[in-house]
């Protein structure tokens, strides 16, 4: 059957990495290396649509303007997003949309991140002479959800911070798979190894050093303890200088500009939604029902089993992240023919804010054109395992069109907790992390606490003694005394 000449096809897939140690480009300038990468001039001229990822080393009034002007899409309208790892996949799912209705011809998906260098300069007390563009130019319509990272219960004890919150997930897996604390610590500096062995492989890594599981959970000089359990080479690394871009077209398009079939990937399906917002309504921190339901109707609407996917990407901030992932999309996490990652996380490829997964579906494309045939998933997560986006990809068209679900009322249906805010009493502890001060000490403790009507609440120990009785044994299930000004002390 003939493939319908409006079916949106992944044309042009580019990255790029900026070492230099005295590195004069600027994150636009990044993106504009990404895209010639990714296709050459008479496809970038003919974007008609750019749409850049937000972007924390810089702030430009419009950079898809000048992204524009710089490749020769004189005539392309631009866009600007709001925060979030998933965005990049939502990018694509939109574009997608848009190609296939005919509202764009084609779309240039860029994002790029100098923050290794920006946080150099700071460093040296030098502000960047990078471009600024003045009032004259308005700024890039865009979207955001609005929506804060933390609700009142996290804002109280000042839980607003990844490298803290996941790390309380990580403790709520390892409490739900019954493990002790040094058997879950080992196993997932394996799980880590493994992605730095990917990662090693990948020619476009920040870090191409394979980590022994040892080497990942011991802490050291260049490898301290950020918040139990998680160590430096745990967390995502944003001190990188990256780039990457993507450009969407028809088929028709595609064929027009010649573009060559080898290069062609084709997005069959995506899927988006959102777990609860507030972090302490989660009914449990080791499940995502967005993810389990967005993730599996993916597939469906790819008309995939999970089995039949040969290449997967799952979003890896954290441990933590791609287990609660793998769990609810029945991925095995040890695999030796199917890992977890195409590029090696976020902790060796390189975690570039929003922009990750810019990166892991140039990745996947390279490999799937390098394997055609084949079909790959990509899984992106925004704020704290809160906002997602889907995406399944292949070499040969989808089998009826791109296919594209909404499910947020399916998750929405989910049970949740409820989160008791301002409480005191006597609790049970859930979960926790501690953070570690720069000289090895545990800081302060973290606290999810179970009320005794089985209501949550949130709770910090500031007391150094109970802090270090939180990384020194396991606590889950002891008696905790929650203050009405939200500290705790262990009983």
């Amino acid at each position: 059957m003939p493939t319908d000449p409006r079916t949106p096809v992944l044309v042009g897939y580019g990255q790029v990495n900026q070492r230099d140690e005295n590195p004069g480009r600027e994150p636009v300038d990044l993106m504009v290396a990404a895209a010639r990468n990714a296709a050459d001039p008479r496809v970038l001229e003919a974007v008609d649509s750019v749409r850049i990822v937000n972007l924390l080393s810089w702030r430009y009034r419009d950079p898809g303007r000048l992204l524009a002007h710089r490749i020769g899409a004189r005539n392309a309208s631009t866009r600007y997003t709001g925060i979030g790892g998933n965005v990049p996949q939502t990018l694509v799912n939109e574009a997608c949309r848009d190609v296939q209705a005919g509202r764009a011809g084609a779309v240039l998906i860029a994002g790029a991140e100098t923050w290794r260098t920006r946080s150099r300069l700071r460093a040296r007390g030098v502000k960047p002479d990078w471009t600024r563009q003045d009032e004259s130019v308005p700024l890039a319509p865009g979207s955001d959800d609005g929506v804060p990272m933390a609700g009142d219960a996290e804002i109280r004890i000042m839980l607003d911070r990844p490298a803290y919150v996941y790390p309380m997930f990580e403790q709520a897996v390892r409490i739900a798979a019954g493990e002790t604390p040094d058997v879950h610590r080992h196993r997932i500096g394996e799980l880590w190894s493994h992605f730095s062995a990917v990662a090693a492989g990948n020619p476009h890594a920040w870090t191409t050093e394979r980590f022994t599981a040892e080497q990942i959970t011991e802490p050291g000089p260049d490898n301290r303890m950020i918040s139990w359990p998680y160590t430096k080479l745990m967390n995502s690394n944003n001190m990188v200088d990256q780039g990457a871009a993507l450009i969407l077209t028809s088929v028709q398009t595609a064929q027009y500009l010649q573009i060559p079939r080898d290069r062609w990937v084709f997005p069959h399906a995506g899927t988006d939604a959102h777990d609860t917002y507030a972090i302490g309504e989660r009914a449990e921190f080791f499940r995502s029902p967005a993810i389990r339901i967005a993730g599996r109707r993916v597939l469906e609407l790819a008309g995939l089993g999970v089995d039949e996917v040969d290449l997967v990407d799952v979003y890896s901030c954290f441990p933590s992240a791609v287990q609660v992932a793998a769990a609810e999309l029945g991925l095995p996490l040890r695999d030796p023919t199917r890992p977890l990652t195409v590029t090696g996380g976020l902790s060796f490829a390189g975690g570039p804010w929003n922009n990750y997964v810019t990166h892991s579906i140039a990745t996947m494309a390279e490999q799937l054109v390098a394997r055609p045939g084949t079909r790959g998933l990509i899984t992106a997560n925004g704020g704290y395992l809160t906002k997602h986006s889907f995406g399944v990809y292949g070499t040969e068209p989808p089998r009826d069109e791109f296919r594209w679900e909404d499910v947020q009322s399916a998750v929405d249906r989910e049970p949740t907790r409820r989160l008791a805010v301002e409480w005191s009493g006597v609790g049970t502890v859930e979960s926790w992390t501690t953070p570690f001060q720069r000289d090895g000490t545990p800081e302060k403790a973290y606290l999810a606490v179970r009320t005794p009507d089985d209501a949550r609440t949130l709770a910090l120990i500031t007391d150094s003694s109970d802090a270090a009785a939180t990384v020194a044994g396991d606590i889950a299930g002891a008696k905790v005394t929650v203050h009405a000004d939200g500290t705790a002390n262990l009983l």
